[in-house]
């Protein structure tokens, strides 16, 4: 508590609010009552896009980056062409074309409208997440390549002449240093995947970003809407690097 109480903290904690109670003041607020119960559904939404396809997107990433940084080339190559593919070209780009391009191809097959599947298929909001979800594992799997080169190989090769097997190895040695050296870079990717969320608003997905367009086409206001979605976006970045710094204590930097 005495870390989080500095100075430059309480100064900034002061300004915020002030600037919160001038708003609450001087602005019109008269629209929010009628949009309180679309609210919570639409921050709920941004959240668990954020969460789902980043945990996703890291499933993928790690064997990604353990490819590229110890697999045999024809692991490697592949899994490089993956990441630069996705680091190269614009999220909205690869979100169209995975609503626009595959969510028609499949609409084209009687076999799959006609399945248990079309259901969720016709929505847009598994496009939404498997677009998402490949451009977390695409940033993150060049992270990792770099976390696990980034390991000693000593220790890796200590490891073998005392007999651990491999998959201990990774699991014991490798795998959590790597990960202590990419929380940094993975808690700021983080903060980035929230805010790409409102791509999603393009198509026709309703998260917090959508919704404040929507008070804005309904109602003409603009400003406070905004500051609104300003607000709440802070909010999550604030508790994602609180999350982030925690987990950096948690997961030790060096074996015993």
């Amino acid at each position: 508590m005495k870390e989080f109480f500095k100075p430059h903290r309480i100064v900034m904690i002061a300004i915020g609010m002030a600037i919160i109670v001038l708003c609450a003041m001087k602005l019109n607020w008269s629209w929010l009552p009628d949009y309180l119960d679309k609210i919570p559904l639409a921050i709920w939404r941004t959240i668990w896009l954020t969460v789902v396809t980043m945990v996703l997107g890291m499933m993928l990433a790690i064997p990604l980056g353990l490819a590229q940084a110890a697999g045999p080339r024809y692991l490697a190559i592949p899994a490089q062409m993956f990441c630069s593919l996705i680091r190269g070209t614009p999220l909205l780009l690869q979100l169209w074309l995975l609503y626009y391009g595959l969510g028609s191809v499949f609409a084209q097959f009687p076999e799959i409208r006609e399945s248990a599947l079309w259901p969720i298929l016709r929505q847009a909001w598994p496009y939404a997440v498997l677009s998402l979800t490949l451009s977390v594992a695409g940033y993150e799997g060049e992270v990792m390549r770099g976390a696990f080169k980034g390991v000693a190989g000593g220790q890796l090769e200590a490891a073998r002449a005392m007999g651990m097997p491999r998959f201990t190895i990774f699991r014991r040695i490798w795998l959590p240093q790597a990960l202590h050296r990419a929380l940094p870079t993975i808690g700021g990717e983080t903060v980035l995947q929230m805010k790409s969320t409102p791509l999603v608003a393009t198509i026709t997905v309703v998260d917090i970003y959508s919704l404040s367009k929507r008070v804005t086409q309904d109602t003409f206001i603009v400003y406070e809407p905004l500051l609104l979605l300003a607000v709440v976006y802070m909010i999550f970045a604030a508790f994602i690097v609180l999350f982030f710094r925690y987990l950096e204590k948690q997961i030790p930097s060096r074996t015993a």
